[in-house]
């Protein structure tokens, strides 16, 4: 008798057992109730006028109420009043101690500190930068800046330690900072000023307060990661002696976390000197008075004059405070003894001498070559270049064929079908949590009544993300494979990385004028050396059995890269993105100033007009959006758990 055997179950293929198409079905049966209904409600494609708040009024009526209350009320009497004077009497304090020791003082003093900390050609490069600011006609404004820097700094270092502190001790002081410290890292560095210029005004005062709100979060993040990340056994040793918490705190997790607390160190200093550039739009002076007022009148020569000597002392700082970081230069009280004595030698024989300022005869004037430089290019390089066209053609035809589309097809598309294009993005690579701050970010955009504009600026920053991963990946991906590409591409990753954002703006206003198209060049030019790094990185951390197990069976370099390297490079990747994404955003608002319209031009008009309703509209709706590609780009560690 024949055995009849059951058939076999159907099994469901593979495709559809991932958690991604599970989402996606999830999101189509909601897309297909919510969508006809929203259709029928409001059937016109730009976001409905009846989602919109008007703003405008009561933040009009806040902004007059501080005008009229800025001198009398006792919040600003008693409280604001004495935190401008105290960070004005600061500021004026150290310009002052500055200006006394003289170019030579404070030349001698940056050569010697460098000399101490990192050796003997640190300090020599760490002179001639010092040197190169006089010799270029700006030692007088590079001491304001610096001024406002180790004000700003000091002030940063506290905040951001103090906050790092309660981050790395307290799990519930973690979980309360952290969305804080995400937004503030989000938020571009344009949208932090008019809040302070409503509550302090235009000044010294505002442009420190934002700088510290801007530079804190780094110093916070890094000392927490720092406290958190402390030996388990070497606490556990300090505990079993007897140790307080006071004593464990200062003789074991701060010593511990001391590579962290110069990192953050190096990282404020950096970004306090990018916020203290931009914030000469609100009086801060200094060098980025020289470079705003010079864009400001497209004399890229003066500009260019302003804008050395800020990359020279970026430079110097970045490399000083990553020096310290290292620890690998002999720091002994007599070395420094030494160092001190002979700076201050060098300041009292120039005061002695009378040398206390730059010599006018020793400045070499460089703006009027430049800017004839600028006009040879006007009018050779601009247009009429046979075959290649020129830079100017280059923008045009970006804008034409790259800008005004993707604007215009943004623009076009229903405002709930964007809506459900971020749900789908920020859900695919992330939780359903993430998915729901992505939109809610964006449905407050429509709220505030900016969602055109916002459209705007959202196509500049995809299309100059585009160009920065293309470029990125594949300059990072000849990194990685090549050690002589990596170390000829070091210096100039290094020195872009370095550059505050408003320098950038200096070369693609000389090379292709004003518009969108200079504005997503320079934001292509600022993400460009994170995501290369980061690419590098990544690739170059690939488990090297993978690619030997790889190479054992045949694969060529080409299928090595695209089907080892690449996927097991993938976090680091999406990393790459999420950075590119975030640093081009901060850009294309700086670029409003040089007609990169959209949001950009909103916050710029506030700040120049005192509209606090403009403005503050502008910064909020660019914190959604920040918010929200943020959300869309970064993976979270849940999703990377499950493999999803």
């Amino acid at each position: 008798m024949a055995t009849v055997t059951a058939p076999a179950p159907r099994t469901v293929p593979a495709v559809l057992r991932h958690r991604a198409v599970h989402k996606l079905v999830l999101l189509a049966a909601v897309a297909a109730i919510l969508v006809p209904l929203a259709n029928a409600r409001w059937a016109s494609g730009t976001w409905p006028d009846a989602l919109t708040v008007d703003f405008s009024g009561p933040l009009t009526t806040a902004s007059d109420w501080i005008v009229d209350n800025r001198d009398s009320h006792p919040l600003f009497l008693y409280f604001f009043g004495h935190v401008s004077n105290a960070v004005v009497l600061g500021v004026r304090a150290v310009y002052l101690v500055l200006l006394a020791v003289g170019w030579a003082g404070v030349t001698a003093i940056g050569a010697l500190v460098a000399w101490r900390v990192a050796g003997i050609r640190l300090a020599l490069g760490t002179a001639a930068a010092f040197l190169a600011c006089g010799l270029l006609g700006m030692w007088v404004p590079t001491m304001q800046t610096l001024a406002l820097m180790v004000v700003a700094v000091l002030a940063s270092v506290v905040v951001g330690a103090l906050l790092g502190l309660a981050a790395g001790l307290s799990d519930r002081m973690d979980r309360a900072l952290r969305p804080v410290l995400d937004t503030m890292q989000v938020l571009p560095a344009y949208a932090y000023l008019l809040p302070v210029v409503m509550v302090f005004g235009m000044g010294v005062p505002a442009a420190v307060l934002a700088t510290v709100v801007y530079a804190a979060p780094p110093m916070a993040r890094l000392t927490a990661l720092g406290l958190r990340g402390a030996d388990k056994e070497v606490l556990e040793a300090v505990d079993s002696l007897g140790a307080t918490a006071r004593q464990r705190l200062l003789t074991a997790r701060i010593p511990l976390a001391r590579k962290e607390l110069l990192l953050g160190l190096n990282q404020t200093i950096m970004m306090a000197l990018s916020m203290a550039v931009i914030a000469s739009v609100i009086g801060a002076g200094g060098l980025g008075d020289r470079v705003y007022q010079a864009l400001a009148s497209v004399d890229v020569g003066a500009a260019l004059a302003a804008g050395i000597p800020i990359v020279l002392l970026a430079v110097v700082l970045d490399r000083v405070t990553a020096a310290a970081g290292d620890g690998t230069e002999g720091s002994g009280r007599r070395g420094w003894a030494y160092a001190f004595a002979a700076a201050l030698a060098v300041a009292v024989a120039g005061r002695l001498m009378g040398r206390l300022d730059w010599p006018d005869a020793w400045v070499v004037q460089i703006a009027q070559p430049v800017n004839r430089a600028v006009d040879w290019m006007t009018a050779h390089l601009y247009s009429g270049v046979p075959v290649v066209g020129g830079t100017a053609d280059w923008a045009a035809h970006f804008t034409t064929w790259v800008l005004n589309p993707l604007r215009e097809g943004l623009q076009w598309l229903p405002w709930w079908s964007v809506l459900l294009v971020v749900a789908t993005l920020a859900w695919l690579i992330g939780t359903w949590r993430t998915a729901l701050t992505a939109v809610l970010a964006m449905a407050a955009i429509g709220v505030l009544g900016v969602w055109e504009p916002s459209l705007d600026t959202l196509s500049q920053v995809l299309a100059a993300v585009a160009v920065t991963l293309v470029i990125g990946f594949a300059t990072g991906i000849a990194a990685a494979r090549s050690d002589r590409v990596e170390r000829l591409l070091r210096p100039v990753l290094d020195v872009f990385q370095t550059m505050p954002q408003f320098v950038y703006l200096i070369p693609v206003v000389a090379l292709f004028g004003v518009g969108r198209a200079p504005a997503v060049a320079a934001a292509v030019v600022y993400a460009l050396p994170a995501v290369v790094r980061i690419t590098t990185q990544g690739l170059r951390q690939v488990d090297p059995a993978a690619l030997e197990s790889s190479s054992s069976l045949g694969a060529t370099a080409w299928q090595q890269l695209r089907q080892v390297q690449l996927p097991l490079a993938r976090p680091a990747l999406l990393l790459a993105v999420n950075q590119g994404v975030v640093l081009v955003l901060a850009v294309v608002i700086i670029g409003g100033l040089v007609g990169g319209g959209a949001l950009g031009y909103d916050a710029v008009f506030g700040l120049a007009q005192g509209d606090l309703a403009t403005g503050l509209v502008a910064g909020a709706a660019i914190v959604c959006l920040g918010l929200m590609l943020d959300r869309v780009t970064q993976p979270t560690e849940r999703r990377a758990k499950k493999g999803a």
